[in-house]
């Protein structure tokens, strides 16, 4: 008979068991041959930590204001490119519209009114600014070149130079001169028929911007009742005309080279945008003044233009007293230390440095005082009156 001990070993022994199994994993050591290791559960979440969450949190709150900005500029954005586009459409409608008023303007030289009147407002403030008082520099005679030949207006066939005077108008009392006629007008000049215009000196075919090419024989046209015709150029003929029985004196170029010989080496600038240093000799415009004096206005003022033209009228140039009476302007007779040619304008050119070369006419026949603003050739094909550099 059992006295209970093998039961009570067998209970004791479940109880161990049981214990054995309710030990933490980690006390517990696994056999070596059935341990299996711990699979990683992919859909487990591991609770945050309180740094992260905030960070995250922070972060959520600057994505947010980012995008509010971002969707402000957007906003700002779309509204300053309607603005533009608007303010464009209209600034390129008033533009239009400026152009459409300028381009239906009057013209006046060729010139539409608005653009001939900036010219004028341009002049006005140089006037204004230099008085036609500056000085243009001077270079020693070695730089200077011969002119090339340029412009033959008012040149188109040799002149007789024998027949050349230089008819001065409105002097003071012209009478008291020796050289004075009761009609200027009345004298002729003789021009050369079928006689090419010689360029450069002696013989010379080149200058020093090229090749020269003498400008084409013409005959000069003739009224009905067989005097020369006036005005023969494109621009056609003066405004300022001078009519039948005007006093005045009639000069030989014996009379303009007695006043004094001056030499002046300067640039010629040529609109057409080049331009040469010139040695050139001759008289000063200031003398010639000074000598010959203009006849005060019925103010008892002195005349405020000088006007001057080709033998025939064919070319003519309106000038400011002052810009005459500038001690670099010259009444030139020489050109690198001989005399004028005829294509440079023999036997007198007007050299005025601080004006551009459309001004500085060639073989001037007639000067005369006015205190009327004179005609102007290239201002009437749309040049500037003032032409000052």
């Amino acid at each position: 008979m059992s006295d209970g001990r093998e039961e009570r070993e067998e209970q004791e022994k479940r109880r161990e068991w049981e214990r054995e199994k309710r030990r933490p994993d980690d006390d517990r050591i696994p056999d070596d041959d059935d341990w299996v290791p711990e699979r990683y559960d992919s859909k487990a979440v591991e609770p945050p930590i309180a740094e992260d969450t905030a960070a995250a949190a922070e972060a959520t709150v600057s994505a947010a204001a980012a995008a509010k900005a971002n969707a402000a500029v957007l906003a700002e954005s779309r509204q300053r490119t309607r603005r533009s586009f608007v303010a464009a459409a209209a600034a390129a409608a008033a533009g239009y519209g400026v152009y459409r008023w300028i381009d239906r303007s009057a013209l006046i030289g060729r010139q539409q009114r608005p653009l001939r009147k900036g010219f004028q407002t341009n002049a006005a403030v140089a006037r204004a600014v230099f008085g036609e008082r500056g000085i243009a520099p001077t270079y020693p005679a070695a730089k200077a070149v011969d002119l090339r030949f340029n412009g033959p207006y008012g040149l188109r066939q040799e002149l007789a130079l024998d027949s050349w005077r230089l008819k001065l108008v409105g002097v003071d009392t012209p009478q008291r001169f020796p050289q004075f006629v009761p009609d200027v007008t009345a004298w002729n000049y003789v021009e050369k028929p079928n006689v090419a215009m010689a360029s450069g000196k002696s013989g010379q075919t080149d200058d020093s911007k090229g090749k020269v090419e003498a400008p084409a024989v013409w005959m000069r046209a003739v009224n009905p009742d067989g005097s020369p015709m006036r005005g023969q150029e494109e621009a056609g003929e003066s405004e300022t005309d001078y009519t039948d029985k005007t006093p005045g004196l009639l000069l030989t170029l014996e009379d303009v080279k007695n006043l004094p010989h001056r030499e002046l080496v300067t640039e010629f600038n040529c609109i057409e945008g080049w331009s040469e240093i010139v040695h050139w000799g001759g008289v000063r415009f200031a003398d010639l003044i000074d000598a010959y004096p203009p006849a005060k206005t019925a103010r008892g003022k002195l005349p405020r233009y000088v006007y001057m033209e080709t033998p025939f009228g064919d070319y003519y140039c309106g000038y400011n007293l002052n810009a005459c009476r500038h001690p670099q302007s010259l009444l030139a007779t020489e050109m690198s230390g001989a005399p004028l040619t005829q294509a440079h304008g023999a036997p007198l050119r007007l050299h005025m440095p601080i004006k551009y070369g459309y001004k500085q006419i060639k073989r001037i026949a007639l000067i005369a005082y006015t205190d009327q603003r004179p005609d102007d050739y290239w201002t009437k094909l749309g040049y500037d009156w003032y032409a000052g550099l």
